[in-house]
């Protein structure tokens, strides 16, 4: 199994920069089996039938990109030197791990000044750069939030910078559990009155929590992709939220994980026993064609970049033809991508629904 097999050419000019408005008017391509509808997301209460279960993602994406000077004295007298920081986790330490450029421009010991009071010594290099931060708790959270912008995934900031809009923009609605430093993409076509349509329609919600990792970024670099060694993210998945997914599947009901994440974490608490339970704590599942799927009877999810493991895991799901003439019809259709682009919704059977 090649990375090339996983590739397609995509207009740079099809790289959603923002989202449409409202949410829930991002366009939707529905593929059932074989076949493909194009719709909306607000069409989604037509599609979904009663009893169908939605497993969305509660995490909340923290401002995480900071940026931030380092003084040091030299024979020219103090000299500056300005440093982007992005915060990946914290550490049991109380440190948190990040990502810095210029990374050659800090030593051990050293303070970055930030905005609103906030700074960090460099606590750690080898072996990943740590920062120990000079706030906790409350204090922290609030400098944070006046400090840090969004972290925007690379393929949009490098068209442009994180600004307020952003904010709301690249949080879900339902965003409650703060730590990721990317959003479940797919959540965001949804807004509050989406929801209540759902729910008249007999939709069921399950919140679950993964707090997604900006390792969901990197790119697979080897040939061979069952090799590919994928970042850990932590999870938890509730008592109450698998005895909810338990009643769905014993009723007949579907179980539809909104967004890779909340797939990722199901497939990961199921694969000892075949169906989900309590969990919490890593996950690194590395889902690719020929993987056996015991929870996700459908995936909503946004459209993926090539040669991803994203890509690799919805070829998983609906097999990798039918994925390759997906995205083929919607490049063709001009369907936006990635981040702030528009949803698929993927059931592998094509008696899904009358739509």
């Amino acid at each position: 199994m090649n990375l090339s097999d996983f590739d397609f050419d995509l207009p740079s000019d099809l790289i959603a920069t923002r989202p449409v408005k409202p949410r829930s008017a991002a366009r939707l391509l529905l593929a059932q089996g074989d076949t493909l509808c194009d719709a909306h997301v607000f069409d989604l209460p037509g599609i979904l039938r009663p009893g169908d279960r939605l497993v969305l993602n509660d995490t909340k994406v923290i401002p995480a990109r900071l940026t931030g000077q380092r003084w040091r004295d030299s024979a020219q007298g103090r000299v500056s030197a300005k440093i982007e920081v992005t915060l990946l986790e914290p550490q049991a330490d109380g440190c948190w791990s990040a990502l810095a450029k210029p990374m050659r421009k800090l030593a051990l010991g050293e303070v970055v000044e930030f905005a609103n009071g906030l700074s960090a010594t460099v606590a750690a290099l080898e072996g990943g750069l740590r920062l120990r931060f000079n706030l906790a708790g409350e204090a922290f959270d609030a400098a944070l939030d006046a400090a840090g912008a969004m972290p925007l995934p690379p393929y949009i900031a490098a068209r442009r910078p994180a600004d307020d809009q952003d904010r709301e923009d690249y949080q879900t609605v339902w965003a409650r559990n703060q730590g990721a430093v990317a959003a479940p993409t797919a959540s965001l076509h949804f807004d509050q009155p989406l929801l209540a349509l759902l729910h008249a329609r007999g939709v069921t919600f399950t919140h679950v929590t993964l707090h997604v990792g900006a390792g969901t970024f990197l790119p697979v670099t080897v040939e061979d992709v069952t090799t590919h060694k994928m970042h850990a993210e932590w999870g938890e998945i509730s008592a109450t939220a698998a005895a909810e997914i338990a009643a769905t599947k014993a009723a007949g009901g579907r179980v539809i994980p909104v967004g890779t994440t909340a797939l990722r974490l199901l497939e990961t608490a199921a694969q000892t026993t075949g169906h989900v339970t309590a969990w919490s704590g890593e996950t690194d599942i590395f889902i690719y064609p020929g993987f056996r799927f015991n929870v996700a009877d459908g995936l909503m999810t946004n459209f993926h970049l090539p040669k991803s493991t994203l890509m690799m895991l919805v070829s998983a799901l609906m097999g990798p033809d039918r994925i390759r003439a997906a995205y083929a019809h919607a490049v063709a259709q001009g369907y936006r991508f990635f981040s702030y682009g528009d949803a698929s919704l993927l059931f592998p059977n094509s008696d899904a629904n009358e739509w």
